[in-house]
């Protein structure tokens, strides 16, 4: 039966758009996700080593800043001796469209011996979404210098080797004398083009944001730091389109390309690094927004995609495809215009802001007009081509909406937290408006003041945790009652007053739905709840990140700690890198469970890694009011002594310490610095 690929124990190298998965050996075999991918393609399934004729045997496999490293052991060639005598190191390196690897070969024999190398080197061809769901294909017929798959151009690189073809594989054939006096060095590579059918294409060369310099009493955080910023720096991506502007694909292997939510998502995380990766987001987004109505692709004057692919993709196992340009998600459109906001308060140079402005009144439109179908004045979402996904929310999985007794809610749904992404869009557009003299600001700001009392007329619900806000509205309007993660995202929004804010901090503190290592994406006392189960008791560190920047602008700074604390120790468990999601398994059991399918690197994941150090400091920014806000007295013990440089705000540095329990700050810009407090409610 054909399944899904486990990904938890393999290595990974990483240049968008370039991918290689390889086995926790070091061996790229025809098996899972295993390959070489570039775009949505595997340009090479299968490599195969043979060096004098024999086996080798992995000692070492390992991922580092410069690409993976492997040493075996070729003992076939020892005789009769105990120690190792002849071993391989091989070394792999990666940049966008160019993978190489390096093979040193050394022995100990003082006598020389001649033999052969072979590199034998295979291509199933095979789509992304055919890998994902676990197909296996015929391979590629190769030619000498290389083969050709769906308009991709691959080139094989091997510098004095003999190249035979032989069946469906392309040999590699080197003879080579081996002895104690020196190694020998052997390479082979590919060269990738496509020329035709891409429309995602590499990034500039260096990175859109600052890299911070981080002392800390607890060295997890600057470990974290320098992992995650590594794995953002290989999800950078640009369009055919517009290849100066700059954005994070969602994460590898499935989702290399653009995200709507996802790539504004990470984006608004790093804005404390800089705004240029988020003026590259929301340009190429707005470069796609909708003009017209299409029920196929979801398109929608306005409206912010959804995803961006060269081809259709197949989901649920190829069940049903998703057109190449989709529109599908009910909440990109409102976090583009909230990023636009925030990306202005973190110094954004207001002329990108203004050259904008009239995507983000398209947008504002879209929320009001076509994101509130019924005109309830909530915003809901439907598959109104029967060919899309079901859910349309950052839970998109099938089963992502239930009720407290497991059954599945019926749509058009009206999701929790897209109620508190649009008041903050409503708000958050006014404000630019009024600045940009654009529009009718107060229109909006009314908007959202009869949005917010229309959500806290319907959506509060008892349950075992207390009052709580509901998942969503279903198709009856009726709210659908399990206690999931969903409803921190409406913190620091602005649609709920500080009671509620109060209320659903609590809620969200008790041991049901906060795992220790973050917030389970659904409470143990919910019907549907299984540690394992993706969007149905899972921990996503995003998800987790989201929610502790919400409390932190709320003013509830112990229990966004509290959050941190579980993200720091979870990254602990996986060497610093965060994946997409883990076992909800409570931290009294021990170290964090892997959810075995989780991309890794993801970009929101490892974007929350700033979030960490954005909460520990309190940091909130609002440039347009020459304002920096800053944690005040009570930052914990545990964080005494932390000194972080290379921040940026109105593209200027900014430092940062934490002395005598408060944050001192210093920023180049012209910014008076203030103690942060409770955000002002902004919900009528």
């Amino acid at each position: 039966m054909a399944r899904q690929p486990l990904l938890h124990d393999l290595l990974v190298q990483l240049a968008a758009p370039t991918q290689v998965w390889c086995g926790p050996d070091g061996e790229i075999r025809p098996r899972g996700v295993q390959g070489v991918f570039h775009g949505d393609v595997r340009v090479l399934s299968s490599v195969e080593l043979d060096v004098g004729g024999g086996e080798l045997e992995t000692i070492a496999a390992r991922e580092d800043a410069s690409g993976v490293r492997v040493a075996q052991l070729a003992r076939h060639l020892d005789g009769v001796r105990a120690d190792p005598a002849a071993r391989v190191e091989r070394r792999r390196t990666l940049a966008p469209g160019l993978f190489e690897e390096v093979l040193t070969l050394s022995t100990s024999h003082r006598e020389p011996g001649e033999l052969e190398v072979l590199v034998r080197l295979a291509s199933d061809g095979l789509a992304m979404d055919e890998v994902k769901a676990g197909t296996a294909g015929p391979r590629v017929s190769p030619r000498p210098e290389g083969w050709e798959i769906a308009g991709v151009t691959v080139r094989v690189l091997a510098e004095g080797a003999e190249r035979v073809v032989v069946g469906d594989a392309l040999e590699l054939r080197w003879r080579v004398a081996l002895r104690a006096q020196g190694p020998v060095t052997l390479r082979w590579g590919l060269a990738i083009e496509d020329p035709s059918g891409a429309v995602i294409a590499p990034a500039s060369a260096e990175p859109e944001w600052s890299v911070p310099v981080v002392q800390s009493p607890d060295p997890r955080l600057p470990r974290l730091l320098e992992r995650s910023l590594r794995d953002l720096a290989g999800l950078r991506l640009s369009t055919r389109l517009e290849p100066e502007e700059v954005f994070l694909g969602a994460g590898a292997p499935w989702f290399l390309t653009l995200f709507g939510r996802d790539s504004l998502w990470a984006a608004r995380m790093l804005l404390p690094l800089g705004t240029r990766l988020a003026g590259g987001t929301l340009r190429t987004l707005a470069r796609f927004q909708g003009q017209r109505s299409d029920i196929d692709t979801a398109e929608q004057p306005g409206k912010i995609l959804h995803e961006l692919r060269r081809a259709s993709q197949g989901v649920d196992g190829g069940s049903f495809h998703l057109p190449p340009v989709y529109y599908g998600t009910v909440d990109a459109t409102a976090l583009w215009i909230v990023l636009l906001h925030d990306a202005w308060r973190w110094g954004m140079p207001e002329q990108e802001v203004a050259a904008l402005a009239d995507q983000l009144e398209h947008a504002l439109a879209w929320l009001a007009e076509h994101g509130d179908a019924d005109g309830d004045l909530l915003l809901e979402y439907v598959d109104a081509s029967g060919r899309g996904l079901a859910n349309q929310g950052w839970k998109d999985s099938g089963d992502s909406v239930q009720w407290r007794d497991g059954r599945l809610a019926q749509g058009p749904i009206a999701l929790a937290e897209v109620q508190g992404y649009a008041f903050e869009a409503a708000m958050s557009g006014a404000a630019l408006l009024e600045r940009l003299g654009r529009g009718d600001p107060e229109r909006w700001r009314a908007w959202a003041g009869r949005l917010a009392e229309r959500f806290r007329e319907t959506f509060w619900v008892d349950g075992p945790e207390g009052r709580h806000p509901a998942i969503a509205l279903d198709a009856s309007k009726q709210p659908v009652d399990s206690l999931t993660s969903n409803i921190g995202h409406l913190l620091g929004t602005g649609i709920l007053d500080p009671e509620e804010e109060r209320t659903v901090v609590k809620s969200l503190s008790d041991p049901m739905i906060a795992s220790g290592f973050g917030l389970r994406t659904m409470s143990t006392s919910a019907a549907g709840y299984w540690p394992l189960s993706y969007h149905g008791g899972t921990v996503w560190p995003h998800d987790t990140a989201i929610v502790m920047h919400g409390m932190a602008r709320a003013g509830f700074r112990d229990e966004a700690l509290a959050l941190a604390e579980g993200l720091l120790a979870a990254a602990a468990d996986f060497d610093y890198r965060l994946p997409e999601l883990y076992s909800g398994d409570p931290r009294e059991l021990g170290r964090t469970v892997p959810y075995p399918a989780a991309c890794r690197p993801q970009a929101w994941s490892a974007a929350s890694a700033v979030v960490v150090l954005e909460t520990v400091l309190g940091l909130e920014a609002d440039v347009p009011d020459g304002v920096l806000r800053v944690a005040g007295p009570g930052v914990p013990p545990a964080w005494e002594g932390l000194r972080v440089s290379g921040l940026r705000v109105a593209g200027a540095p900014l430092e940062a310490e934490v002395r005598e329990g408060q944050v001192r700050a210093s920023a180049s810009a012209p910014l008076r610095v203030e103690v942060s407090g409770r955000r002002p409610a902004t919900a009528p």
